[in-house]
């Protein structure tokens, strides 16, 4: 088996830098609602953001070798997806890879498993989402894959694939329909927008959205 693919097709980064601009709430929707990555994986800090294609990884529970092979051939902008089969005990990532990790211009981390040193990773501003904080050590003795398709938060992320989150969520869209999603975003940005303009003028969600029909033929009764 080969360990350690070489990336192959990727969202571009002109696009990257458009999606920048949506929240992943957004992005999932015009997605047809596809995508959503387990909930459960929240940014370390509110105010984290990461949008940018795809590195995946696998690790072994409690060992973090796999992430320091990927950091040392990250490209800048890449977003490392680490599946560490949910693992909440052992902090596989903390400030030394952080530090390394800004070093090569790594766009952000999202990993199924937990994380360390979140102060110092929040001053760094650099963009992390795990499913847990936890101080548990790690070691590494063995391998796994690097820019395989892989298992994460309930989806499948191949490498390539956009990654988009906020304090909402994380949302995987793949490379081949990142095009479309964006072009479905913007237009749905620009009609919520505008909806908004009509909400500030008074108008009710009810009316706009067509509501009060549904109301009517769900029976509902009022006094």
């Amino acid at each position: 088996m080969t360990h350690v693919l070489k990336p192959k097709e990727r969202v571009s980064k002109e696009l990257v830098e458009k999606f920048k601009e949506l929240p992943a709430a957004t992005v999932y929707e015009a997605a047809g609602q596809l995508g959503m990555i387990d909930p459960a994986i929240r940014p370390v800090y509110p105010e984290a953001k990461v949008c940018g294609p795809a590195l995946t990884v696998f690790c072994h529970v409690g060992d973090n070798l796999m992430i320091h092979k990927a950091v040392s051939i990250a490209q800048p902008g890449d977003v490392l997806v680490v599946s560490i089969r949910n693992d909440t005990r052992s902090g596989a990532w903390g400030e030394i890879l952080t530090t390394a990790a800004v070093q090569r211009g790594v766009a952000g981390l999202v990993i199924d498993g937990a994380v360390r040193d979140s102060e110092a990773t929040q001053e760094r501003g650099f963009p992390v989402f795990s499913r847990a904080l936890a101080v548990g050590a790690t070691v590494k003795k063995s391998l796994g894959l690097i820019n395989h398709e892989i298992s994460f938060g309930d989806e499948v992320v191949r490498p390539g694939d956009l990654i988009v989150g906020d304090r909402d969520g994380l949302v995987v869209v793949p490379k081949e329909r990142a095009e479309t999603v964006y072009r479905a975003s913007v237009d749905r940005e620009e009609k919520e927008a505008k909806l908004m303009e009509k909400l500030t003028a008074g108008s009710t969600t009810l009316e706009l959205l067509g509501l009060e029909k549904t109301l009517s033929e769900l029976g509902l009764v009022e006094e």
